[in-house]
C-alpha cells in the first residue's frame, strides 16, 4: 500500500523515453505570448499585470545593479508556478517533486550569486559570515557555523520544495482514497472527508504558488 502511494512520484515512460521532458516543456507552451496589436485581450493583460507586480515585488529589497536579473528570476518564478499548478491536475506528473530537478536549480542559481557577490563585492560578502560586535572567542566558531550555512542553502531550497509539494500530494492521494472506501459503507462520513478533500486541495493550489516565490524570493536574496 505505500508503495502504491509513491508511485505518483515517479518519473513517467511511455516507449523507453521520459515523459518528464514533455512535463517540463508544457509550461511555456501554455502561456500566452504577446501580440504585436495596439491592444491585448483580458488574458494577456491579465498575464503581464501579473509578472509586473511579480518583478516589482521581487526586485523591491535589491538594489539597482540586480536588476538585470529581473528577467531570469521571473521566468524561473512561471516556470515553477505553471509546473506546481499543472501537477494538481489528475493523472498528471509533478517535476518539482523530485529533489534531483529542485536541486540542479537551486545549485547554479545559488552559486552563480556566490560567485557574483565575491567578484563585485569580496568584503561585504566575506563580511556576511561573522556579524558585528562578535566576541573574540566566538569567532572561528561562527565562521565555521556561517560557512556551512551557505553550503547548505541550496540544499534547504531544493528539500523544502519537495518536501511541501509531496507532502501535499501524499495528503490528497490518503483523503481521495479515504473518501472513496467510504463512499458505500459510510455516506455521511464520505460527504464530509470529500468537502475536506475539497478545502485540501484548494490549500495545496496556495501552497504551490507560495511555495514558487518563496523559492525564488530566497535565490534573490
Amino acid at each position: 500500500m505505500m508503495a502504491n502511494l509513491f508511485d505518483q512520484f515517479m518519473s513517467p515512460t511511455y516507449l523507453g523515453m521520459p515523459l518528464i521532458v514533455l512535463a517540463l516543456g508544457l509550461p511555456w507552451i501554455l502561456w500566452p505570448s504577446p501580440s504585436t496589436r495596439w491592444l491585448n485581450n483580458r488574458l494577456i493583460t491579465l498575464q503581464n499585470w501579473f509578472l509586473n507586480r511579480f518583478t516589482q515585488q521581487l526586485l523591491l529589497p535589491i538594489n539597482t545593479g540586480g536588476h538585470k536579473w529581473a528577467l531570469i528570476l521571473a521566468s524561473l518564478m512561471t516556470f515553477l508556478l505553471s509546473m506546481n499548478l499543472l501537477g494538481l491536475l489528475p493523472y498528471t506528473f509533478t517535476p518539482t517533486t523530485q529533489l534531483s530537478l529542485n536541486m540542479g536549480l537551486a545549485v547554479p542559481f545559488w552559486l552563480a550569486t556566490v560567485i557574483i557577490g565575491m567578484r563585485n563585492q569580496p568584503t561585504a560578502a566575506l563580511g556576511h559570515l561573522l556579524p558585528e560586535g562578535t566576541p573574540t572567542p566566538l569567532i572561528p566558531v561562527l565562521i565555521v557555523i556561517e560557512t556551512i550555512s551557505l553550503f547548505i542553502r541550496p540544499l534547504a531550497l531544493g528539500v523544502r520544495l519537495t518536501a511541501n509539494l509531496t507532502a501535499g500530494h501524499l495528503l490528497i492521494q490518503l483523503i481521495a482514497t479515504a473518501a472513496f472506501t467510504l463512499m458505500t459503507t459510510m455516506t455521511t462520513v464520505a460527504l464530509l472527508t470529500t468537502s475536506i478533500l475539497f478545502l485540501l486541495t484548494l490549500l495545496e493550489i496556495a501552497v504551490a504558488m507560495i511555495q514558487a516565490y518563496v523559492f525564488v524570493l530566497l535565490l534573490s536574496l
